[in-house]
C-alpha cells in the first residue's frame, strides 16, 4: 500500500498548488484530472509489476514442489534398487526442497494478498477518477453561472450611475430640437418661394372668412328689421335669439379684429340703445 500512499501526496501537492494559483477554474480542473490520470497510469505499472512478482514467485514455488516430488521418486527408485545410501541422498534434496517451498508459499501467499489488495485500491482510484470527471462538468457548470451572476450584478450597480441616461436624454432633447429647427426652415422657405396666388385659392377653397360670414349676418338682420327689402322671390331671413348673440360675437369678434377695445364697444350699444329709448 506504500505505492498509492505515495501517488495520494503527489496528486495532494500538485493539487494545493493549482488550488493556490487558480487562474483560471476550469483551466485548473482539466490539469487536476490530467495529473489524476497520469497518477493513475503510474499506479497501474505499480500494480502490474506487483502482479508479475507474484506470478514469479508462484512459479518458483511450483518448481521447488515439483523438484521435491522428482526427489521423492528418485529416493523410492534407489530403495527398489537396493540402493540405500542413494535413496538417502535422495530424501535430503526432497526435503531441502520442501523447505524452499514452504518459505516461498509463505512469501507467495503474502505477496497475492497484497496484490488483490493494490488491485481492489486501483479499482478504486480509478472509480475517483471517473467521479471527479463527471463533478468536473458540474463545477464548470457552477462556475460559468457564477460568473454570469457577477456580471449581470455588475451591470445592475452600473445601472444606477444616471450619467448615461442623462447624456441620452440630452441627446433626444437635441435631436428634437434640430428637428424642430429643420421644419423652421422649411416652412420659412416655403413662404418665401411658394406661389402667393395658389395660397390665396387654397385659402378660398378652405372656406369664406370670418368677416364675410358677418356681412352675410348682417344684411340678414337688415332684412329682418325692414330695413332693407329681400330679395325678389326669396323669404326674409329670420334670426333667433342665438342668431342675434352670434352677430353680437362676430361684430365683437370684428371690432377686435379692427383694434377697438370691447368696453368701448359695448358703451358704444349702450348708447345707442339710450338714443333708442329717448325717441
Amino acid at each position: 500500500m506504500g505505492i498509492f500512499s505515495k501517488l495520494s501526496t503527489v496528486i495532494r501537492s500538485n493539487i494545493n498548488d493549482l488550488i493556490s494559483r487558480a487562474e483560471n477554474p476550469e483551466k485548473m480542473l482539466n490539469q487536476i484530472i490530467l495529473d489524476m490520470r497520469d497518477q493513475l497510469a503510474k499506479a497501474k505499472r505499480e500494480v502490474a509489476a506487483a502482479i508479475a512478482d507474484e506470478r514469479k514467485l508462484r512459479a518458483q514455488l511450483d518448481e521447488e514442489v515439483k523438484q521435491a516430488k522428482d526427489w521423492e521418486q528418485r529416493a523410492m527408485l534407489a530403495v527398489k534398487e537396493g540402493r540405500d545410501d542413494l535413496a538417502k541422498q535422495a530424501l535430503m534434496r526432497q526435503q531441502e526442497h520442501m523447505g524452499r517451498a514452504t518459505v516461498l508459499d509463505q512469501t507467495w501467499q503474502a505477496q497475492a494478498n497484497e496484490t488483490e489488495k493494490l488491485k481492489g485500491s486501483l479499482r478504486q482510484l480509478n472509480d475517483k477518477i471517473e467521479e471527479a470527471k463527471r463533478k468536473r462538468n458540474l463545477l464548470i457548470a457552477k462556475q460559468k453561472r457564477a460568473q454570469a451572476q457577477r456580471q449581470i450584478h455588475e451591470t445592475m450597480s452600473g445601472l444606477s450611475d444616471t450619467s448615461a441616461f442623462e447624456a441620452f436624454n440630452r441627446m433626444a432633447d437635441k435631436i428634437e430640437e434640430e428637428e424642430r429647427r429643420s421644419i423652421a426652415h422649411a416652412e420659412v422657405h416655403e413662404a418665401l418661394a411658394g406661389d402667393t396666388l395658389e395660397t390665396e385659392f387654397m385659402r378660398l377653397e378652405a372656406g369664406s372668412p370670418v368677416g364675410g360670414d358677418v356681412e352675410s349676418k348682417l344684411l340678414a338682420l337688415k332684412q329682418q328689421m325692414g330695413i332693407i327689402a329681400a330679395p325678389e322671390g326669396a323669404e326674409p331671413k329670420k334670426l333667433n335669439s342665438g342668431a342675434v348673440q352670434d352677430a353680437e360675437v362676430e361684430e365683437v369678434s370684428e371690432a377686435e379684429a379692427r383694434n377697438i377695445p370691447e368696453a368701448e364697444l359695448i358703451e358704444e350699444f349702450d348708447r345707442m340703445e339710450g338714443q333708442g329709448t329717448g325717441e
